[in-house]
């Protein structure tokens, strides 16, 4: 048993508290209060945090609060503490209430981390619905012309789904009187799963999101506070994948293995990866566009999940931390340009690459990561994705291709409308990064290429946990 599990959740939460009342400091605190979350989680590493190994809060597992670290949560959980530091940084210029405004940050970040490790299946569920409201606040409050407007649709797609999923959770234990993950598994024989896996899917399709239940996402991404963005698409939608993986999939998992369950699957994560794509290529607005695109990325976890075996569930995971990185900077970037210009309109820009070289080549590396260079991340787990896709769906998984070559033209059409051409005069005179700036942007780019790099750092992390998944789907264990 391991107090620093529990100081994952505690940390933030606390910090949060002492954010509120500290005014101008409010900064200050959140940073130092990201940084000690983020040592804490290193201080696990001695007990194989980053080896897969299975580690238990404070109360072993015993009692409602119950929370556990394992091979399929550490990835998500190392990002979140990550994505904090980021935010907390992309934050630091606030004047309107910072107090308010980095306490609802942290607290954010502690219901998260609250879901990657929650063990008790209606913890689970109240660290799913917390989430909820500090991203309403930054929105409604903190965001921009509409934000009210999006802030609403926000709340109410995702508590909508959220109703659905609790139904499918009651139900569920209610069968089986299992109230932890690893019970409510052990005891998926007796779960009604024709009726509680289309009710946990329903929930956690809105959070990736999938479409047709993807509308609340780019407008709550455009209306946003910058850090509101990334931790949006950095963690948040990660919850939907997360939770098919560590709650609907092993507890149905007699239904997942059904060839329609599993043909349902990949037909929306294909749906998802062209429409976002298409969807991306013809925005006007360099923020609605990065939007877009994370329904793209997202839909390569349903292909992934549609497979099953060990290497497609590592790709899942892959493909969520690599986007979460990727859509992180490339928000980042975007906030920083229209605290330049106040605008996101593509059109007026042009020619910053001669203004902004600094910014200019990291959009350029963000761009080159987000439609999977080789040696970014972005390539990886979406190439293992289509790999092992290909040896279940063959010829079914080739229109996600299209998907691909979109992905391509509208990261590059992104980097010509921005970076290149005649200089709108306008912005003639914009001044490039400082060094304040540089410093999250530097982080999430060398993330970037380190996971480009050496993907098996998530691989290797995640796989006793994917393999064990993939042993209860029955899809059996490959070499």
């Amino acid at each position: 048993m391991h107090l620093q599990v529990d100081m994952l959740v505690i940390i933030p939460a606390a910090g949060a508290l002492m954010t509120a009342f500290a005014g101008k400091r409010a900064r200050v605190i959140a940073l130092l209060t990201a940084l000690l979350t983020c040592g804490v989680l290193a201080t696990l590493a001695t007990s194989g945090a980053f080896s897969g190994d299975i580690i238990t809060g404070a109360s072993g597992g015993h009692s409602v609060w119950s929370l556990t670290l394992d091979g399929l949560s550490a990835p998500l959980v190392g990002l979140t503490a990550f994505l904090a530091v980021v935010a907390v940084l992309a934050s630091w210029d606030v004047t309107d209430r910072p107090g308010a405004h980095h306490a609802l940050l942290l607290f954010l970040v502690a219901s998260v981390m609250g879901v990657f490790l929650a063990e008790n299946v209606f913890l689970f569920y109240v660290f799913w619905e917390a989430v909820l409201i500090p991203m309403f606040f930054l929105i409604g409050i903190w965001g921009h012309e509409n934000r009210k407007h999006a802030a609403m649709k926000f709340f109410v797609y995702t508590f909508a789904g959220s109703v659905f999923m609790l139904v499918g959770l009651l139900i569920a234990t209610m069968a089986t009187g299992a109230y932890t993950m690893t019970d409510l598994s052990a005891a998926a024989s007796g779960v009604p799963s024709r009726i509680v896996f289309p009710l946990l899917l329903i929930g956690m399709f809105v959070k990736i999101p999938v479409v047709p239940l993807h509308t609340w996402l780019p407008d709550a991404h455009v209306e946003a506070p910058t850090a509101g963005s990334i931790l949006l698409a950095g963690v948040l939608l990660k919850m939907g994948g997360y939770g098919l993986m560590r709650v609907a999939m092993p507890t149905c998992p007699i239904e997942w293995s059904m060839p329609a369950s599993r043909a349902i699957l990949l037909a929306l994560g294909v749906i998802g990866i062209v429409y976002g794509a298409a969807m991306a290529l013809v925005q006007t607005d360099l923020k609605r566009l990065v939007a877009y695109s994370s329904v793209a990325h997202m839909g390569f976890v349903l292909v992934a999940l549609s497979v099953g075996t060990p290497a497609a569930l590592g790709a899942a995971l892959l493909v969520m931390v690599s986007h979460g990185v990727v859509a992180g900077l490339l928000f980042l970037l975007v906030g920083q340009l229209y605290e330049r210009t106040h605008t996101r309109e593509l059109a007026r820009f042009g020619g910053l690459g001669d203004v902004i070289p600094g910014w200019s080549t990291a959009f350029t590396f963000a761009a080159l990561a987000s439609l999977g260079l080789p040696g970014l991340s972005g390539f990886p787990g979406e190439f293992l994705a289509i790999v092992e896709a290909w040896q279940k769906w063959q010829w079914w998984i080739a229109p996600a291709t299209i998907g691909l070559v979109l992905a391509a033209a509208y990261n590059l059409r992104a980097v010509r409308a921005v970076a290149h051409g005649p200089i709108a005069e306008e912005f003639a005179r914009i001044k490039d990064l400082s060094a304040r700036e540089w410093a999250p942007v530097l982080l999430l780019s060398a993330s970037i290429l380190t996971l480009g790099i050496w993907p098996r750092i998530v691989l290797e992390m995640s796989s006793g946990a994917v393999h064990a998944l993939a042993i209860v789907l029955g899809s059996g264990v490959t070499p």
